[in-house]
């Protein structure tokens, strides 16, 4: 019994490991006498996972792994991730409460309890433990296959999650900045709608309106609209035209399709169309070299995102982080028993070992990294978002390996 503990532990510890490397060495690349990871550095690192390589991971990997055959059996898995963000939230709400936070850190305090690690992590740790001689999933091959099936997709929801409940949270937290040098601040989002930069506000020349500008706004749509009525009806094309158009405008919107989101869409249409599984996917597929070429650049996400999680940065204060280690590592793995419990009990899930694992895993994950490059994007809560995540991340090395040493005895 304790022999087969003391194994488990060994499989649960080296993908953790692994990430701590990694981590130690951006924090290296972050000191003042290296500087090879700057502000201006992390800005451009940051572009190119969230443009590039987050969403060539998550789309290769789901059209890779998910199939028509198999998604049908993974229902619970949104679900589960779903409630991970819920419990996450409401728990977050209460540091936020107790510690007294202050008000542009509330969207980064509930994103970090909301949103753990749902991709990078689980695509280490499940090969680790399949490869390992003492897992006890059964082959190793087997294990393999449809633990990354697991992954990519607790992946590719999670990044949509992310990307439109933490990103919005975020998002309307990071507006409310301290004032400095009694010079007030407003955030401009840029072209992209999810890139933002801190402008200071210029003086008025002339004292302006609110009420007048407004008047002013109303006036010129309702002329523009006698203008049409002049002119004739709008066509409905025009109209169409321009509801999209407001659509695509729409910051909020282009949120919620971010790059990573568009990946996973992408790779999820792949996998499950079998016409086009079989253009794209395998070694004989006509189009193979197209998988390869996405597969590579999504092997860069991984070590490249750890790599900026070491940066050092300002900490936020003692109670909250203490708080947000306690919500990660201790009130949500005892609720993720406790829901994937139940659900088993009422039939929900499938009786698959390795599937309840990576279920019950999901509530026992540090944040996930994308905080960290959103934090970058709206510019409030970075420094203290990096210590955030390098202190999650150092006691990931021995919560995550106990919860997962736990996790695999109790399914096995």
């Amino acid at each position: 019994m304790i022999m087969g503990l003391v194994e488990l532990f060994v499989v649960a510890s080296m993908p953790v490991i692994k990430v701590l490397l990694i981590t130690a060495v951006g924090l290296f690349l972050a000191l003042d006498n290296v500087n090879l990871l700057g502000k201006d550095a992390r800005i451009q690192v940051n572009h190119l996972v969230h443009y590039v390589f987050n969403p060539a991971l998550v789309g290769g990997n789901l059209a890779d792994t998910i199939t028509s055959e198999n998604v049908v059996l993974l229902w619970f898995m949104p679900v589960n991730i779903l409630l991970t963000f819920i419990i996450g939230s409401a728990l977050g709400w209460i540091v936020v409460k107790l510690t007294k936070a202050p008000k542009h850190l509330e969207g980064l305090i509930l994103g970090v309890c909301a949103a753990g690690n749902l991709g990078n992590l689980p695509i280490i740790i499940i090969p680790a433990i399949c490869k390992d001689k003492g897992n006890p999933f059964g082959d190793s091959n087997v294990c393999y296959q449809y633990g990354m099936a697991y992954a990519s997709l607790s992946m590719a929801v999670g990044s949509v999650y992310i990307w439109t409940y933490v990103y919005n949270i975020m998002r309307i937290s990071a507006s409310i900045v301290p004032n400095e040098d009694h010079r007030t601040s407003s955030f401009k989002l840029e072209a992209s709608g999810e890139i933002l930069e801190l402008l200071p506000e210029e003086e008025p020349s002339e004292p302006t309106n609110p009420a007048k500008d407004s008047m002013d706004d109303a006036y010129t749509l309702l002329l523009s609209s006698n203008e049409y009525e002049e002119n004739g009806k709008v066509p409905i094309s025009a109209k169409i035209k321009h509801l999209f158009g407001n659509i695509l405008d729409n910051s909020n919107f282009r949120a919620i399709f971010s790059p990573a989101t568009v990946g996973a869409i992408v790779g999820f249409i792949i996998g499950v169309v079998p016409q086009i599984r079989k253009l794209m996917i395998g070694s004989d597929a006509p189009l193979h070299v197209l998988e390869d070429s996405v597969t590579m650049l999504g092997d860069a996400a991984v070590p490249v995102i750890t790599l900026i999680m070491g940066l050092k940065g300002e900490s936020t204060s003692f109670l909250t982080t203490i708080g947000i280690i306690a919500v990660r590592y201790i009130f949500l793995p005892i609720s993720g028993i406790l829901v994937i419990k139940g659900a088993t009990h009422l039939g929900l899930v499938q009786p698959d070992p390795l599937y309840k694992f990576i279920l019950l895993l999901q509530y026992a994950l540090p944040p996930a990294m994308s905080i960290g490059i959103i934090a970058q994007l709206f510019g409030a809560g970075e420094s203290e978002c990096s210590v955030i995540m390098l202190w999650t991340y150092v006691l990931a090395s021995v919560a995550v390996t106990l919860w997962s040493t736990f996790f695999m005895w109790l399914v096995a």
